[in-house]
């Protein structure tokens, strides 16, 4: 195989060259566009090749749960672009967050994440992994005290997503970090939101990002993928192992259309966050919104700390609330305002060139209880926008629509 990249050249590359240069592997064919291989097995050489390879003595691909060609590029293409030395996939972003603790834990082992998680997070490690004998402690996100008072002498994990879903809440990716080294813990980040084109955890201290290449990695909606960026020892001798084990495998299609889609990752990220700032300012002075959560906004509570950690920008997710006299109607309103949509899709959805809504209450959500959701801050006025590519004036005219009849 021969690649794009020599690999004896020290010159570092930007970003963008990264994500259409790195990890190109060409056959003996000379194709331009990555290859996609499709099989399931691998002939090997000889029976004493196949037992080395098998044993992890000698490099080379075995069987397809445990390894592709395809696979392998994605993963070294993510790996350069968030500063990584190594990455493993999986075949969702929840998939890799089970990975990752099925990895790194073990009963009696203690959690400790932010309450403004993703539902489905929360809903793992506090639900399911609990039935295993994992604790774990869920704080407030901004509340740097109370990530501390709640370090345990077995936490083993903290467990960070930054800006949050759908919240974007904001935490110190340092801070957090020299908390949980200080604590003999690793930190992981979910990165979904940012993107390595805008923020690169591992370089503020993170031991761990995490990636749902559902979302903005792949950028158009197509296909189901999953992450996790890291030191070659916890990818090769503590992922790996699970993966092969557990069978979270990436299919090779959807990682060749991932490794596509980072092509134009940096592309995408900044003009659909510049859509999203334009946006958040004209939500923010709507008088049918009570208030904007954006990380751009001069309003957010942790508006430098984001820039700052996030390359001067604010990401392409706000979230925004009706006004309304009690929860039964904010609830009445927000659906008005999704059903009243003729352009942008109701989708739970995000990461894609079209503008998704949603209503985290009762769809990303919709499995905690009302107390969780509260701890969320996810009230039942409370819209998401995933902003996409269309033009800024039809967002603004579809959301509108609903807006201006409250």
């Amino acid at each position: 195989m021969s690649s794009d990249l020599n690999p004896s050249d020290t010159t570092p590359l930007h970003r963008e060259t990264q994500a259409v240069r790195a990890a190109v592997a060409r056959s003996q064919y000379g194709e331009n566009s990555e290859a996609l291989y499709l099989t399931s097995g691998y002939v090997q050489p000889s029976a004493e090749a196949a037992a080395r390879r098998f044993n992890g003595d000698e490099d080379g691909f075995t069987y397809g749960r445990y390894g592709n060609p395809t696979v392998t590029s994605f993963e070294q293409r993510l790996a350069a672009l968030e500063g990584a030395p190594a990455c493993i996939s999986t075949a969702s972003g929840m998939s890799a967050i089970l990975m990752m603790c099925l990895g790194l834990l073990k009963a009696g082992d203690h959690v400790l994440c932010s309450q403004s998680m993703f539902g489905s997070t929360i809903k793992l490690i506090g639900s399911d992994l609990a039935k295993f004998g994992v604790e774990s402690s869920f704080v407030p996100q901004t509340d740097l005290s109370a990530w501390k008072g709640a370090v345990r002498a077995n936490t083993r994990l903290l467990f960070a997503e930054t800006p949050t879903n759908p919240l974007t809440d904001v935490c110190d990716i340092r801070a957090l970090a020299d908390l949980a080294h200080s604590s003999g813990a690793l930190l992981a980040v979910d990165n979904c939101f940012a993107t390595p084109a805008l923020q690169r955890p591992m370089s503020l201290g993170a031991d761990i990002v995490m990636h749902s290449g559902t979302k903005y990695l792949d950028g158009q909606g197509r296909v189901m993928a999953g992450a996790l960026c890291a030191s070659e020892a916890l990818v090769n001798k503590t992922f790996l192992p699970v993966l092969k084990s557990g069978g979270m495998t990436l299919a090779p299609f959807n990682a060749w259309v991932v490794l596509k889609g980072l092509e134009t990752l940096e592309l995408r990220m900044r003009a659909q966050s510049a859509q999203a700032l334009a946006l958040a300012q004209w939500l923010e002075a709507h008088p049918a919104v009570a208030r904007v959560f954006y990380p751009g906004l001069p309003s957010h509570q942790q508006h430098e700390l984001a820039l700052a950690q996030m390359g001067g920008l604010g990401g392409a997710v706000l979230s925004f609330e009706v006004k309304a006299s009690d929860a039964d109607q904010a609830r009445q309103r927000a659906f008005h305002v999704l059903d009243a949509m003729q352009v942008l899709s109701l989708s739970t959805n995000l990461g894609d060139t079209k503008t998704l809504c949603a209503h985290p209450a009762s769809t990303s959500h919709g499995r905690l209880t009302e107390v969780q959701r509260q701890a969320a801050g996810v009230r039942q006025g409370l819209i998401r926008v995933a902003v996409g590519l269309e033009h800024l004036d039809d967002i603004r005219a579809d959301l509108d629509r609903g807006l201006s009849s409250l």
